[in-house]
Parts: C-alpha cells; structure tokens; sequence
C-alpha cells in the first residue's frame, strides 16, 4: 500500500495548502532545542543500518512497543538490529492516530524516498533499502542535515562539558551552525548531596578552582557560563517538575551550601530553598549576557524504579506532572522583573490544562523591549502530535500574539527528526487557511504567509539574535 503522505497531508482546505507550498514549504530550519550528540556531527559519522540511525536513543519508539507487547529486548536489548526494526515495524500498523506513524512515514519518505506504508510485510525490504543508502557518504550526518535545509540546531550541553565537539565543527568550517545550550540541572541537583558535591567536584576540576563556599560556586558557574558564551551559547535550559521561589536569605543559602560540602541529607525546606536560590542567580547570569531561557515544566520522570534501575533515564518511563505551576512561576519572574534581570524566557508546559496558565501568566512581563520577549513554547513531549500543537497554538491565538511565536523545534536525539517541523508547519498552515475559509481571519494571503514564514523561521533567528543567513 502507498504511504498516504501526499503532497497536501494534512492541508484539509486550498487556502491552507497555497499558505504551506507558498510560504512554508522551502524555508530554512533553525531547530534551536535539540538532543543531538555533538560528536556525532564533528566527526560526521555514518550509521550502519536503519536501527542504529532510528531506533536507539529513541524512548519514544520503545514505549510504543512495550505497549505493543514487544519484549524489552527488541527495544533496548540485545537482538540484532534487524530484529528490533521488524519489531518496530510490527508495531506501526497499530500505532495510527499516534503521531509516531506520521513521522515514520514523512522520515522514510523525506530522507529516503520510501512512499511505502511500514508493515511487517514490507519491514526487510525498507530495511535493506534505508541501510544501504546510509552506508553511503551522501547520508553522513552532516549530509542528513544539509539534506533538510537546516541553518543552525542548538544542542543540551553541562555546564561542565569542554565543547571540544562544537569547537571542532565550528573549525571545520561546517556551514550548519552547531551551537551548545546551557543545561546546568546537575549545579540544582540538591536532593542527592552525595552526587551533588560529585558534580562540584568536576566543576571545581574543569574551572581549576577551590569551591570552599556559595560564592566560589556561583563564580565558578559564571566562569563556565562566559566559556559557554565565548563558544556561540545564547540559550539556557532547565528541566524542571515546577519552578522554585521559595523566600531565602544569604546566610541561610550558605549554610545550606556549608551541609552540602560535608555530604549532609538536606531537608525539603532546604532543598527548596537552594534550588531557588540557583535559579535565581543562574537566570541573572543569563540575563547578563543577554541569553534567552527555556524553562521546561512538568515532567514526573523515571516512574518505574524497576526499569529505571536497569536502564537509567530518558529511557520512556516519564510522564505528565500535576504539579502546582502559576504561584512559584509568577513569584520567580517578578522576583527576576523586580531586580531588572529577567531575560528572554520561553516556557513550555507538559500538562495540557496549563496552556492558558502560560498562554496568560507571559502576559504578566512582556516589556516592549522586544517582540514577543516572553514566549509562550511549542507544544512539548507528550504534547508534540496534532492535537496537541493545535491547542497550544489555539490558547497562544487566544491570549497573547501568534504571530510573535518563535515556532518548532525538534526535541530529539535522532538525524532523522527534522521532518517535525514541516510536520509544525502543515498544522499552522491548516489551522489559519481554514479561518479564512471560515472568515475568521481577513483573507490576506500575503499578510499571512509573513506571518507564516515568521513564526516558522524568521522570528526565532531574530530573537536569539543569531544570524543564520
């Protein structure tokens, strides 16, 4: 059967399709939040196989097939990687109105050609098909990226990292912009002091100084932040289950700092009194050197402590948080607002009922320096599928400017993710031609397909102010 990725899928109207092809279509990427190892690209490596290329890494894929009864050895075991693609492809024809079987389908057809449907009937023939063509120079890694008209990605990088990969590929001369991201989750990580003072450790080996107290640490942290700034970081990032903000006072946060060092268990009121603590001074760093943040709510990780035992985390046993949101977000950012040091701060939420939440509390501290300085982010992890994405644009509509969104990104560890976007861009350019066509909006053709070229490329280059042309 022939893959039903056609040129108009999911384009319902001929507004819709003509805002897509027009205006859409052949725009560049700039995926500015992203998994991709950095090593992977500085040595422009090549993948055996479909498998190692697809399915590794991919904590999406192996919860689609835990539920599809597939033993956990074809997911993350040791079956050859023939065995875990024929598995994976007798999982697809069960996982429709999954979005898993959209992107399946736009990958094996965008990168590879491929308009058959996945099944297990046609599983060997892809697979013999897609390895050889990524066993050739052509499907490298840095050729996978040329192939999708990508102009920049921004990978998750510790604060502690040498960014000698991104080093090497900026002195390659590589024409896609390969720039690291700040994730400083581990300098927070204070409800384990043993790995705590571990990561300190490493901290005070990297910026070759002696961490003996508060201060020490935030200068050390601030030494890595301008290495990280000298290198092409403009962005931050943290994962968080919901902002801290408790009230705190100095004394009290090197005293907490002080049982740290001794390796001393930390109660919940001062475990949530450091991590506001380090958020606050982290998010003025970034506020310093005029990055934008990505603050990431709501994810209740690692649930399953049996398997996260064997196989460590990010492996697909995390889900939607319930968590109290607004009073600790809106406390943080006034707190940050108060002292002239809120940056540019995108926040995505992982729970549903929390669109209008964040679609509102943006509102709160927009400050006409620049358009659109308070984002509200693009719909995240178990949100990123049709449905989701139609929300969160619908409730961004409805609360703050569209039209000022920074648009997609591809959240992935994986070469073949890029077709997310064109993914994002047939869902936006659906949902405003079908308000045309419903009078809705005026039927501006051009002033919409502005709009649409901005949302899905131009206004994200000019908000983290990185040049891409």
């Amino acid at each position: 059967m022939d893959n039903f990725i056609t040129d108009n899928f999911l384009l319902q109207t001929k507004t819709a399709q003509r805002l897509y092809h027009e205006f859409a279509k052949d725009l560049p990427l700039f995926d500015y939040h992203c998994h991709l190892p950095p090593k992977l690209v500085a040595d422009d490596a090549q993948f055996e196989n479909i498998s190692q290329a697809w399915l590794a890494g991919d904590h999406y894929k192996w919860r689609a097939m835990r539920t599809n009864g597939v033993d956990e050895k074809f997911a993350t075991g040791n079956a050859s990687d023939r065995e875990k693609f024929q598995k994976w492809a007798e999982t697809i024809p069960y996982a429709l109105k999954n979005p898993l079987h959209h992107w399946t389908h736009l990958e094996l057809k965008r990168y590879f050609g491929i308009d058959e449907l996945l099944s297990p009937a046609s599983a060997d023939r892809i697979y013999d098909k897609t390895s050889e063509m990524l066993r050739s120079s052509e499907y490298s890694t840095r050729n996978l990226m040329r192939m999708m008209n990508v102009k920049a990605v921004c990978t998750t990088d510790d604060p502690t990292d040498s960014l000698e990969h991104h080093k090497k590929i900026a002195e390659d001369g590589f024409e896609i912009k390969v720039l690291p991201t700040w994730r400083p989750d581990k300098a927070m990580g204070a409800e384990d002091t043993g790995k705590l003072i571990q990561w300190i450790d490493k901290l005070s080996e990297t910026t070759d100084t002696e961490i003996t107290d508060f201060d020490a640490y935030l200068e050390a942290l601030n030494n890595r932040h301008s290495f990280f700034h000298e290198n092409g970081c403009r962005i931050s990032d943290h994962g968080l289950e919901t902002v801290c903000a408790e009230d705190y006072s100095e004394t009290e946060i090197n005293s907490i700092f002080q049982k740290i060092l001794s390796k001393k268990e930390l109660s919940f009121d001062e475990v949530s009194k450091f991590k506001s603590a380090m958020l606050f001074e982290l998010a003025v760093m970034n506020h310093s050197r005029g990055w934008a943040q990505q603050l990431h709510l709501g994810a209740l990780r690692n649930n399953n402590s049996k398997m996260f035992n064997a196989l460590g985390p990010d492996t697909g046993f995390d889900s939607i948080l319930d968590a109290e949101i607004a009073k600790p977000l809106s406390k943080f950012l006034d707190r940050l607002n108060s002292k002239d040091s809120l940056a540019k701060t995108i926040i995505y939420n992982l729970n549903p009922r929390d669109n209008e939440l964040i679609g509102s509390m943006i509102g709160n501290f927009q400050d006409g320096s620049i358009p659109g300085k308070m984002q509200f982010g693009t719909a995240w992890w178990f949100l990123d599928n049709k449905f989701g994405m139609e929300r969160q644009i619908e409730a961004l509509s409805s609360l703050g400017l569209l039209s000022r969104f920074i648009g997609m990104l591809t959240d992935s560890r994986s070469f073949l993710s890029y077709p997310r976007h064109e993914y994002f861009r047939r869902i936006l350019c659906n949902i405003l031609g079908s308000d045309i066509e419903n009078g809705i909006v005026p039927e501006d053709i051009d002033s919409l397909g502005r709009m649409v070229q901005d949302i899905c490329f131009k206004n994200a280059e000019n908000y983290f102010q990185i040049n891409l042309t």
